[in-house]
């Protein structure tokens, strides 16, 4: 047996996605032991119903699934949201798509209205322009989620039209508002933000 074969591959993948801190968060790698947490929290309807590619009912199998499938090769990163604490409280990512990677990103519902999306957006896009090095970022809103513009919009995205998304909790399609955030406009914004700090 060498090295290779004695270390799992969900090590691997772990090790291939940084922890990501923010002043109240944790972001991380999931491991397979946080699937019954994800469950409970990703198993409500108003969060399946405003994100894309999670199922209605959640079922353990469906974290494990997630979790199995998340940080392979193929320019998708993921990250388990949790407090100081190592608390579970929402998932977020980027998916490689075109025109530009798409963030995405649920928190549970005890956790809604605190900030923390906005928090962990504001490092997964320092870490997708920082580190990853991409030059535009996308992502979208359903129409009818207000709170999650606002999130995209604190971050400084920008309002780009309206499209259409399958939505898999309801089995339908559903308008989306669509945005994007250029590396100019985060660059002028951290250097904005580091002169307002400062003055």
């Amino acid at each position: 047996m060498t090295l290779l074969e004695q270390i799992p591959s969900e090590t691997f993948r772990e090790a291939s996605i940084p922890v990501l801190e923010t002043t109240r968060l944790c972001l991380r790698a999931p491991r397979l032991e946080d699937a019954k947490t994800v469950a409970a929290l990703a198993n409500d309807r108003r969060i399946a119903e405003n994100t894309a590619r999670i199922p209605h009912p959640y079922k353990v199998a469906d974290a494990e699934g997630f979790i199995s499938g998340a940080n392979k090769a193929g320019g998708e990163a993921v990250f388990l949201i949790t407090l100081r604490d190592e608390t579970i409280v929402g998932a977020c990512g980027i998916t490689s798509t075109e025109p530009a990677p798409e963030l995405g990103y649920w928190l549970g519902v005890p956790y809604w209205g605190n900030g923390f999306a906005t928090e962990a957006m504001h490092a997964v896009i320092d870490y997708a322009f920082g580190d990853l090095g991409h030059e535009a970022l996308q992502a979208g809103a359903r129409v009818t989620n207000p709170a999650s513009r606002r999130v995209l919009e604190k971050c400084g995205f920008q309002w780009t039209g309206v499209g259409l998304y399958r939505i898999r909790a309801i089995h339908s399609s559903a308008p989306i508002d669509r945005f994007r955030l250029e590396r100019r406009v985060w660059s002028a914004l951290k250097s904005w933000g580091r002169m307002k700090k400062v003055s």
